[in-house]
């Protein structure tokens, strides 16, 4: 039950961040809908998304672990350190300066390091599901971007030095406070301690 509710949890979440590659489509529902209303049942569908995502793999993990194969420690090491690039990469997408030009897409960046680094320290089939389907979206929608006449993103004003500080400062505040907050209590799994 736990893994059908995440995996529909996925299909909503990811098929709504999806219609963005699709520009005619797209451009059909916000005529349809109208601007705000696209944005509104766009956010409505990532919500429940997020929501059904988070309540499938609590319940997977608390009533049905499939085992596939068990990482050795030395990649759970690994995952620990990739996240705060991770963590970084997707702060540098909002706080923009030469992070956001050098990588170009950091958001995407970071949440491929996100999901490969978490494929790395999992071997479950919950785990390998969730974060392997974050990985293909965000390298589907890679190629889409690079296939697209426009960002499709609001746009940023891009700053220098000063902004990446500020993304380097807040990416580590953030990477600690999932390490040592978020992931043991939220999560219910100590990173620090387990890595």
């Amino acid at each position: 039950m736990g893994l059908g509710v995440m995996i529909l949890g996925l299909a909503l979440f990811l098929g709504a961040h999806s219609l963005p590659t699709q520009r005619e489509l797209r451009a059909r529902a916000i005529v349809s809908l109208g601007e705000g209303g696209y944005k509104a049942v766009y956010a409505l569908v990532s919500l429940a998304g997020l929501v059904l995502i988070a309540w499938g793999f609590a319940h997977y993990r608390a009533t049905s672990w499939i085992d596939l194969w068990d990482p050795p420690k030395v990649l759970k090491h690994i995952t620990v350190a990739l996240m705060l690039p991770a963590v970084i990469l997707v702060v540098a997408a909002f706080i923009r300066g030469h992070i956001y030009t050098a990588v170009r897409h950091p958001m995407l960046s970071g949440v491929k390091l996100w999901a490969a680094a978490h494929l790395l320290a999992n071997g479950d089939l919950g785990s390998i599901i969730l974060f392997g389907s974050f990985l293909g979206w965000a390298v589907f929608d890679r190629i889409s971007l690079k296939r697209r006449t426009d960002a499709g993103a609001p746009a940023i004003a891009v700053g220098g030095w000063g902004n990446d500080a500020i993304a380097l400062a807040v990416g580590i505040v953030a990477y600690l406070a999932l390490a040592f907050a978020f992931h043991p209590v939220v999560i219910g799994v100590p990173v620090i301690a387990a890595a």
